[in-house]
């Protein structure tokens, strides 16, 4: 039996596993020693600060995309904070300066609104560049589409004195590999060579899928410390998927069966309240032990236990027919799911835990209806 089907797991709930998470981080360890380049956690990506006491003794800190990210970041974490968002109020500037040692702005009209309380505060200024360069697969992750309102593009960033910038910020993977990097970096060399000898660091932003098997971990340490050489700049890779990647599962439970053209179990979770993804990218998520539909003898699909008609995570099969009681395994759910959950119909949130590297099963959160009820008013 899996060690994610033990009774002391309830259901519905989020395992992160240890063992695997300290995996993924002395990979990273190794890169950031090889290379010379910092790897700091995207909290957009993953953001579950019970585990922080273990990924700060291997980075260097957090990337914010919002003061409250930020503030998790500086509280929680401890460490350097830097932040990125498509635009600041003069709220979130007075909010940040105490709490990040990076910023970087998303155009040149908000570089030139907060710089000067920015250099003030002591912050170092980075501004976010688009090197038109596409390499995402779903548009939805695509900072570099045509029409996209993240970061600058080169003709205009070329028209302005940078005096005061420090650093930039490039961002346009999503899951990717090493040798779409280096096409990225081309494209960035091609168009901002100039920018690039002025500047002390370059944030290359997340999408570095460098914890997936094959990937080539040594090609992205060569890209690294070329452009760490050729620059002279500070290199910092700001991955969140890469942190929580294959680092553990959403448990579930079956709680009815209905039949309409063909068998539909009905589970205690939500697809567009606790693994969104799979309506919005969309995708189709593993389970420990199914098949593609027809694969094994028995065929479900399995839908989520909200009134949203589209609520159904896909179909699977099964060496055994799925009874009411039996529990399910979705792999990999720690990176850009909790972040993404909601209370949509009360549902009941999953409980969040820690598979402790010894084994022990640690319940670290479980929600009650008065998180439901604090979540609006």
């Amino acid at each position: 039996m899996s060690h994610y089907l033990s009774p002391d797991i309830p259901s519905p709930c989020y395992v992160l596993d240890e063992k695997l998470l300290h995996r993924n981080l002395e990979l990273m360890q190794y890169v950031q020693e090889q290379s010379g380049a910092d790897i700091i956690l995207a909290l957009k990506g993953y953001s579950m600060w019970s585990a922080f006491p273990l990924i700060k003794q291997y980075l260097k800190g957090c990337t914010a995309s919002s003061v409250w990210e930020a503030k998790l970041a500086a509280y929680e974490f401890g460490r350097e904070v830097h932040a990125y968002a498509p635009a600041y109020k003069q709220s979130d500037i007075d909010e940040l300066m105490p709490l990040v040692n990076h910023l970087s702005f998303n155009s040149v009209t908000q570089w030139q609104r907060y710089r000067d309380q920015v250099a003030e505060a002591g912050v170092s200024i980075g501004l976010r560049i688009n090197p038109e360069h596409q390499e995402a697969d779903t548009e939805l992750y695509d900072p570099s589409a045509p029409g996209s309102r993240l970061g600058i593009r080169a003709s205009e960033l070329s028209q302005h004195d940078l005096t005061g910038v420090e650093g930039l910020h490039v961002h346009n993977l999503c899951e990717c590999d090493s040798f779409a990097l280096e096409r990225t970096l081309e494209a960035v060399e091609s168009r901002f060579g100039e920018q690039l000898k002025q500047v002390k660091w370059l944030n290359l932003g997340g999408g570095h899928l460098m914890t997936r098997k094959g990937y080539d971990v040594e090609h992205l340490i060569s890209q690294l410390k070329r452009l760490r050489e050729t620059y002279d700049l500070q290199v910092i890779l700001e991955p969140g998927s890469a942190v929580a990647w294959q680092t553990g599962p959403l448990v579930c439970e079956v709680v009815d069966i209905v039949e309409n053209n063909g068998s539909i179990a009905l589970l205690d979770i939500s697809a567009t309240a606790h693994m969104p993804d799979v309506l919005e990218m969309p995708y189709r998520p593993v389970i420990t032990g199914a098949a593609l539909p027809g694969e094994k003898a028995f065929s479900f699909r399995l839908g989520g236990n909200s009134c949203l008609a589209g609520d159904v995570i896909g179909e699977y099969s099964f060496d055994q027919a799925l009874a009411v009681g039996d529990r399910l395994i979705f792999e990999d759910m720690m990176h850009y799911t909790m972040v993404k959950t909601s209370f949509f119909n009360g549902v009941q949130h999953p409980a969040i835990g820690i598979l402790r590297e010894d084994g022990r099963f640690d319940c670290i959160r479980e929600f009650s209806y008065e998180d439901f009820r604090s979540r609006l008013s």
